[in-house]
């Protein structure tokens, strides 16, 4: 599995699990939960932006957003991480791929993936939204 990691390495156990053949192959962008909520509301709202399927692991507080696959060799996104799946693609069912985790926004209910482009903006953000609502504690 390639991944490319920022300021933080993965502690999520969110994995990609092996995909039947033909299934759309996939990466998995992890992120703080936090981050990653303010995010999907960034996502939601913006009129031409679509959101894809997302993770959500309460056990570990992260949120995985599906993105097309090869996104992982040139993720750079600080305080995330991207994992790639070499091949193997990310299966997209109802059942959420890892223990302990749900969809947040199920496959079907979502577009396919979320465009890296835009989720970068969004994650740089939502961050900068949550230092602002921080400083002023």
């Amino acid at each position: 599995m390639a991944s490319s990691a920022s300021n933080e390495p993965c502690t999520s156990p969110l994995s990609v699990p092996s995909a039947p053949a033909g299934d759309p192959e996939c990466d998995l962008v992890t992120v703080p939960a936090r981050q990653g909520l303010e995010a999907v509301d960034i996502l939601r709202r913006a009129a031409a932006a679509a959101v894809g399927p997302v993770l959500h692991d309460d056990g570990d507080g992260t949120l995985g957003f599906v993105v097309p696959a090869g996104t992982a060799a040139c993720w750079d996104v600080p305080g995330s991480t991207c994992t790639g799946t070499d091949g193997r693609g990310l299966r997209l069912n109802p059942e959420p791929p890892v223990a302990g985790s749900d969809w947040l926004l199920p496959p079907g209910e979502a577009d396919l993936a979320t465009d890296p482009v835009v989720l970068r903006r969004a994650l740089g953000e939502a961050a900068r939204l949550i230092e602002a609502a921080d400083s002023c504690r």
